[in-house]
């Protein structure tokens, strides 16, 4: 026997360090992203944070799928929630909103349904909205890109037919997740004790976003397909055209 290894072997006994060095690059990462946020803030005002927030989900978003159609698609996620809390914050400042009796108790007594003023707490429960609207549309992407990748559908009925098994088999995660998170934020309207003058106008459009978000599990295979079929055309045009220049020439 021979001490030295066979060529074609190795051993990376660097393994630990180089997690080490990915993890703390990601750590400068992101805290550089959180550094360029606050400074956003501080110079431009409180609002104004939206916006470098909204860059930071995207970025997060394009890290995983490296792709800016599919990192699109998931964040129209987030305009859907952003349209239903709004819806929400309308329907309590309505007077026949929840004006019914259960059990000989008021609906609009124990949400405390009254007109919400656009205030901090409002935006905040936006933001936690913003991060958890996209779920969704993650866990359908990432199924649906794995799909693809696997099968390579080449005609627009195999891309339809993927897209439609991806949608039936993602329908259950997502509908548990809003489902888990409504159910959350319901102990949070219907409280009355310390702090819930806060805690409930940040549960509102946080409630009422994620209602709407389920759309989101529709409208991302939708658009997602659309992507796929556009590509498909695009590329069989090119191939007709290239067909065409060789056979002239």
């Amino acid at each position: 026997m021979t001490d030295k290894a066979p060529a074609q072997f190795n051993y990376p006994f660097a393994f630990f360090r180089q997690r080490a060095i990915r993890d703390y690059r990601g750590f400068i990462f992101h805290l550089c992203l959180f550094l360029c946020a606050f400074t956003f803030t501080y110079f431009f005002g409180s609002y104004s944070f939206f916006f470098p927030v909204l860059l930071i989900i995207f970025i997060i978003l394009y890290l995983q799928f490296k792709s800016v159609a599919t990192t699109g698609l998931v964040f129209s996620g987030i305009a859907v929630a952003w349209a239903g809390g709004f819806i929400m914050i309308w329907l309590y400042a309505q007077p026949w909103f929840l004006d019914m009796n259960v059990f000989g108790m008021s609906l609009r007594e124990m949400f405390q349904v009254h007109s919400i003023n656009l205030s901090v707490a409002i935006w905040v429960g936006f933001l936690a909205l913003f991060g958890i609207a996209t779920d969704d549309g993650v866990v359908v992407a990432t199924y649906l890109k794995d799909s693809f990748a696997k099968h390579r559908p080449d005609n627009i009925p195999d891309i339809r037919k993927a897209t439609l098994e991806a949608g039936k088999r993602r329908i259950r995660p997502c509908l548990m997740t809003t489902a888990t998170t409504i159910l959350a934020l319901l102990p949070v309207l219907t409280s009355t004790g310390r702090g819930s003058d806060i805690m409930v106008p940040m549960a509102i459009p946080s409630f009422g976003g994620m209602a709407i978000e389920v759309i989101t599990m529709l409208v991302v295979p939708v658009l997602y397909c659309s992507v796929q079929e556009w590509k498909l055309k695009a590329a069989v045009a090119d191939e007709k055209a290239e067909a065409k220049e060789a056979a002239s020439g």
